[in-house]
């Protein structure tokens, strides 16, 4: 009787777990794994090549700036988009043309692999789900990322659980080996450039004599902890952009992070608030929502932003920039870029638009910048083949592993 009610118990556990996932009740953030594992149970794919994505359609824009080079990857090996979660699965599918699978269980993409002759896993993020993917050994692993950063968590102790983490340039190769104990970054962090930089336009705007500075407010979100707190929306944001968008020289162009306030509900009222101002301000001053930032830079003279990502990449077109400071508690590392470009603290914000006059008229770092651009990105154009060529010496890697073990 004992073993019956148990059974019962674990039944309408399983009832109670699924309702909830295809009711769409999980906590945000949680993705809902309804796989196509029965599909796929017997299913044997030609894709060489596994994307995983563990995240949820809040995360896509890790993703999705993938999406170029992967179908040039594609032509050479093959690849097949993994998604832990059914609504980002089918996002993904409706954006883009390589093929998407949605994979609840572990085991079943570990058999889908096996019997596939998948070489490798590759991943945009170090999602929780990750795990359940590097448990599959008949692969090699290589973590892509999402972007440069000076956040810590860009050389998380994670990257450890990875064969090979690919990486923009030397930069992030120094980043590891200062900042991780027991890595050998010379030998598993490898340098292949910003494919997503390839087509990006490098050099100053052209602009009129007469016509005002456009600047691109490019504020990341909140983080999940104070450790994380990068985000100048909540201390910096609406006083800046009303500083800007109040002075004629002035137009602005505000570009929220796409997760901005989901941690934090008074980011999410900032934000509100910077919308407002720049809907009001009108006459060229607008808020960007292109899937693509980089479509966006063209478009402007300077970027301020805070520790994030998308200074990295602002970095490249040679054009001023300006980090702000986080005022809180938020692990700032020292680096090459923060040493060099200015700095904008909360109490300062008031001066924001005549330090921005100044780095767009006089570009006093310009010289520093272009340094650095080598330092973290090498050369910025060919990426996208280094990135091929780079998959395809890990595939032959694996092929070579596996015959040299008698699995071939």
């Amino acid at each position: 009787m004992g073993v019956d009610k148990v059974r019962v118990r674990r039944r309408v556990r399983g009832w109670g777990g699924r309702a909830v996932r295809r009711l769409g009740l999980l906590p945000a953030g949680t993705p809902d794994g309804l796989g196509d594992d029965a599909a796929l149970l017997r299913r044997t794919v030609d894709q060489r090549v596994f994307v995983y994505f563990g995240g949820t359609r809040q995360n896509l824009y890790q993703l999705r700036q993938w999406y170029a080079a992967l179908l040039a990857l594609d032509a050479v090996h093959g690849v097949l988009i993994v998604c832990a979660d059914s609504r980002a699965a089918r996002a993904v599918a409706s954006e883009q043309t390589l093929p998407v699978v949605t994979v609840g269980r572990a085991a079943t993409l570990d058999a889908m692999a096996e019997r596939s002759d998948a070489a490798l896993f590759c991943y945009v993020a170090h999602d929780n789900g990750n795990l359940g993917a590097l448990r599959t050994p008949s692969v090699l692993h290589v973590f892509l990322s999402h972007g440069e950063s000076d956040k810590r968590v860009a050389a998380s102790n994670v990257i450890k659980a990875y064969d090979y983490a690919f990486v923009a340039g030397q930069g992030a190769v120094d980043r590891f080996a200062d900042q991780l104990m027991r890595f050998d970054a010379r030998a598993h962090a490898v340098p292949v450039g910003r494919p997503q930089l390839d087509s990006l336009a490098t050099g100053p705007r052209v602009r009129g004599t007469l016509d005002p500075i456009v600047v691109l407010y490019a504020p990341t979100w909140e983080g999940s902890d104070a450790a994380s707190a990068y985000s100048s929306v909540l201390s910096h944001g609406v006083a800046l952009v009303e500083a800007l968008v109040g002075d004629p020289r002035f137009r602005v162009v505000y570009r929220p992070h796409p997760r901005t306030g989901v941690t934090d509900a008074r980011y999410a009222s900032a934000d509100a608030s910077i919308r407002a101002a720049v809907a009001t301000a009108g006459a060229g001053n607008r808020v960007d929502s292109h899937r693509d930032p980089h479509q966006t830079f063209g478009g402007a003279d300077v970027m301020v932003t805070d520790v994030s990502a998308i200074a990295f990449d602002w970095l490249a077109t040679g054009r001023p920039l300006v980090v702000t400071m986080p005022p809180g508690t938020a692990d700032v590392a020292a680096t090459r870029l923060l040493a060099t470009v200015p700095r904008l603290a909360a109490q300062d914000v008031g001066k924001v638009a005549e330090l921005v006059a100044r780095e767009v008229e006089l570009d006093p770092t310009a010289d520093e910048r272009a340094a650095l651009v080598e330092y973290y990105f090498g050369t910025v154009g060919g990426a996208t083949a280094r990135f091929v060529a780079e998959c395809d010496r890990v595939v032959r890697e694996r092929d070579d592993l596996r015959t040299e073990r008698g699995r071939a």
